[in-house]
């Protein structure tokens, strides 16, 4: 009975070991179709992640935006591509810090303090940037970091402080806007308020005495 008992603790303890993988891979296994779902959905997964819209945006769209606002700003346009030989106009100061920054550091378009840290990096008290990876360096005959540097390093901090109000402001204009809930659904959905009946004067409540009243008593 001893021996009996023992094999089917053993067989037991086996069969718990077993279920233990089988448990950890089918969890996996969820984890990994659930992450692929959302992301097909197009949900944003975990903190600091950006709408799509923000993160489909051309640099040179955006480029075109802060120019508009900031025409003063120096465009930096005046390079010739590798390809054609000609002048390339859209190819600006601005459009290559904006690739530098979201493509090649991978940083946030909708905060200040990463555009300040991008800023940061052109004014030699961040991180190196390296010109070889430099927006530019490869399509453009003369590689435009030098030049870039000395343009970002030109401006004094408030037509900086310009800069980084500009790039946030074109990126939040084009993330989508939240549905507005709707002022007749809002007043349909609210409860009405039942109809209160008219009071009506209890029979049992005495009435308050008038004069004259009591000549009524007189025999």
């Amino acid at each position: 009975m001893l021996w009996k008992a023992l094999r089917k603790h053993q067989s037991m303890q086996r069969a718990k070991s077993m279920r233990r993988p089988v448990l950890a891979i089918v969890v996996g296994l969820v984890l990994v179709l659930g992450v692929g779902y959302l992301k097909q959905r197009g949900i944003a997964i975990g903190f600091g992640s950006q709408p799509v819209a923000a993160q489909t945006m051309r640099p040179e769209s955006v480029a075109a935006t802060v120019y508009q606002r900031l025409p003063n700003l120096p465009k930096e346009n005046q390079y010739l591509r590798r390809d054609t030989g000609k002048v390339d106009e859209q190819n600006t100061l601005v459009a290559r810090l904006v690739r530098y920054h979201q493509d090649l550091k991978k940083r946030q378009t909708n905060f200040r303090l990463d555009w300040k840290l991008t800023l940061a990096d052109y004014l030699g008290v961040n991180e190196p940037i390296k010109p070889d990876r430099y927006p530019g360096q490869s399509s453009l005959k003369t590689n435009p970091m030098e030049n870039d540097v000395k343009a970002i390093r030109h401006l004094n901090r408030r037509q900086r402080d310009e800069l980084v109000d500009a790039l946030v402001s074109a990126y939040k204009a084009n993330e989508p806007n939240p549905p507005t809930p709707n002022a007749n659904q809002n007043s349909n959905s609210l409860p009405k308020p039942a109809p209160q009946s008219p009071s009506v004067p209890s029979s049992s409540s005495p009435s308050m005495s008038k004069p004259g009243d009591s000549q009524l008593l007189q025999p």
